[in-house]
């Protein structure tokens, strides 16, 4: 079994729990998560299996949407209702003041992760460093909010929906939002919609993991994964090339969607700072990938019967094409 099955997280349960039940049910040690969800949070969990454990990186790196409510008038450690109380006021902005406050959390800015995260600090997580009471030291990190829209203010709680980068924090948003309205905030419920391509029309649900038609029928295979990148089709000898890791020449493969260029169609991948893969699964290492720190740009690889055979990258020559994570 390769591909993507996407898990509609239950409330309660961390990211690790939900591979390790995948991959009992499954039978199938090589499971990872594209990107944790806290505990507290539900909604789309999307786990590589397989082979597509290798393109994790690439996952991690995409934007995601979350349905979130915000508690007015109560702070805590770590920025949700499950942290240590740090203050209540019990007071309520008004619905202008919040709207101007999101007006300001839009847009591209270094926020600061929460000091109970997962963060490394000298080697250490800092969420074991912040449960000791020990100094917290961390590097706030460029992030992108393109949608922050007030649903509902009842009360003390707003329902907002947020669509941002890879390794935001919607925590940290809740108690800056607290911050922009004088009253305190933090984060109370947390949905997420989607990651990257994948919603929750795709997800099943953790206790159906054991349901095998279920399973069969809502896996995402390779061939359907990372649709922005353009790609190119590999002869049947450029197939065993790849199969190889050998690099490609310009007669070995023929860029699709009509291009007569014989230049492969590249598109920019994440880079280091944009993955965060499950530490339990064996991400690409240097047998895998042939690094070309200068471009960062990337095409899949498919062959005659359409199946996603590699991820590729320029090659030495003009017309070359590498097999950066092979596949197959």
């Amino acid at each position: 079994m390769h591909g993507i099955l996407v898990v509609d997280k239950p409330q309660g349960v961390t990211s690790h729990d939900v591979v390790a039940a995948a991959r009992r049910a499954l039978r199938e040690a090589r499971i990872g998560h594209t990107g944790t969800l806290d505990p507290l949070a539900t909604g789309v969990l999307p786990l590589a299996i397989g082979r597509a454990t290798r393109l994790v990186r690439f996952l991690t790196a995409s934007d995601k949407e979350y349905e979130a409510t915000v508690r007015f008038g109560f702070t805590t450690d770590s920025y949700d209702v499950t942290g240590a109380e740090t203050s209540r006021t019990g007071a309520v902005p008004a619905r202008d003041a919040v709207l101007a406050a999101l007006d300001l959390l839009r847009g591209e800015y270094l926020q600061m992760p929460p000091a109970f995260s997962a963060k490394k600090v000298g080697g250490r997580r800092a969420y074991d460093l912040a449960r000791r009471a020990q100094a917290v030291t961390l590097t706030p990190v460029p992030v992108r909010v393109s949608r922050a829209d007030l649903l509902e203010l009842a009360g003390s709680q707003a329902r907002l929906v947020l669509t941002c980068s890879a390794g935001f924090y919607v925590r940290s948003f809740a108690h800056a939002l607290g911050e922009r309205t004088g009253t305190g905030a933090c984060l109370e419920a947390l949905r997420r919609t989607r990651s990257g391509e994948f919603t929750l029309d795709d997800a099943v649900r953790m206790d159906g993991l054991s349901e095998e038609q279920q399973v069969a029928s809502r896996l995402i295979p390779l061939d359907r994964l990372l649709p922005g990148f353009p790609a190119v089709r590999v002869t049947s000898g450029g197939r065993g090339s790849v199969s190889h890791g050998r690099e490609l020449s310009a007669g070995d493969y023929e860029p699709l969607g009509g291009s007569a260029s014989r230049h492969p169609p590249y598109v920019r991948g994440p880079g280091a700072a944009d993955a965060h893969a499950d530490p339990a699964v064996r991400g690409p290492g240097p047998a895998d990938v042939h690094e070309d720190p200068a471009s960062g740009e990337w095409v899949r690889i498919l062959d005659d019967a359409g199946a996603l055979v590699a991820i590729g990258t320029r090659g030495r020559g003009p017309e070359s094409l590498h097999p950066s994570v092979v596949l197959i």
